[in-house]
C-alpha cells in the first residue's frame, strides 16, 4: 500500500467520522451523561463494532451481507428500533447538573455496550467497510497487513474524533447549570436520534435506487 493510497483513506475516515450521525449523537449524549471519564467507554465500544465490521468484510462475509436483501433488511431494522429507543429514552432522560453527582444508574460496560450497538447495527457503517476499504486493497499484495493498516487507521481516527465530542458534551455540561437548558438538550438530542433512525428506514430505497 502506498503512503498517496493510505492518505486518501485516512481522508476518508475522516470525514465519515465527524460527519454527524448515530455515532456522533451517541458520543454527546454520553458526555453530557457521564461525563468524559466513563462517557469515553462509549467511543471504545463503537471501535469494538467497527472491528468487528472490518473483520467481517475481510472474511468476504460483508458482501453476502449486502446482498441478501433478507439479512440487510432485519439488521436495517434492528438499527432502526434501536436509535428509536434511544432517542425516546435521552428526550425522558432525568436532567442532572453537576452540582449533582453524575449519572451512577450505568457502569462503563452499561456505557460500552451503547456504543458498540449504535455502530454494529449500522447498515452504512456495513456498506462503507464493503462499498470503500476494499478499493483500498492491492490485491497484487498480502491483504491481511493492509486490512490491519486501514484497520488500525479507522479506529484511532474514529476513536480520536468521538473522544473529541465526548469531551465537548462534557465540558458543556460543566457549564450548563441550569436544569431547563439540560432538559431541552436531552430533547436536542434524542430528536436527533430519532431522526437519525428516520433517515435509516428510509436507506434501503435510497440503496437500492443508487444501485
Amino acid at each position: 500500500m502506498s503512503l498517496s493510497v493510505w492518505l486518501t483513506y485516512l481522508l476518508a475516515t475522516i470525514v465519515l467520522s465527524v460527519t454527524p450521525g448515530p455515532g456522533v449523537f451517541s458520543s454527546l449524549s454520553s458526555g453530557l451523561n457521564h461525563g468524559f471519564r466513563k462517557g469515553i467507554w462509549n467511543a471504545v465500544g463503537m471501535q469494538a463494532a467497527n472491528a468487528v465490521l472490518i473483520a467481517i468484510v475481510s472474511l468476504g462475509l460483508g458482501a453476502i451481507l449486502l446482498a441478501s436483501e433478507t439479512l440487510f433488511t432485519v439488521l436495517k431494522w434492528i438499527g432502526v428500533a434501536y436509535l428509536l429507543y434511544l432517542g425516546i429514552a435521552t428526550w425522558r432522560a432525568p436532567v442532572r447538573t453537576f452540582e449533582r453527582e453524575q449519572d451512577s444508574s450505568h457502569t462503563a460496560k452499561d456505557v460500552f455496550i451503547k456504543g458498540f450497538l449504535v455502530n454494529i447495527t449500522n447498515p452504512k457503517a456495513m456498506i462503507f467497510y464493503v462499498a470503500i476499504l476494499p478499493q483500498f486493497i492491492d490485491v497484487q499484495r498480502p491483504q491481511a497487513p493492509q486490512y490491519a493498516i486501514l484497520a488500525a487507521t479507522t479506529l484511532l481516527v474514529d476513536l480520536v474524533t468521538m473522544a473529541g465530542y465526548i469531551a465537548v458534551a462534557a465540558r458543556v455540561l460543566r457549564v450548563m447549570r441550569d436544569p431547563a437548558r439540560l432538559r431541552w438538550m436531552n430533547r436536542t438530542l434524542g430528536g436527533a436520534f430519532v431522526a437519525a433512525g428516520v433517515a435509516l428506514a428510509t436507506f434501503r430505497r435510497a440503496m437500492t435506487a443508487a444501485l
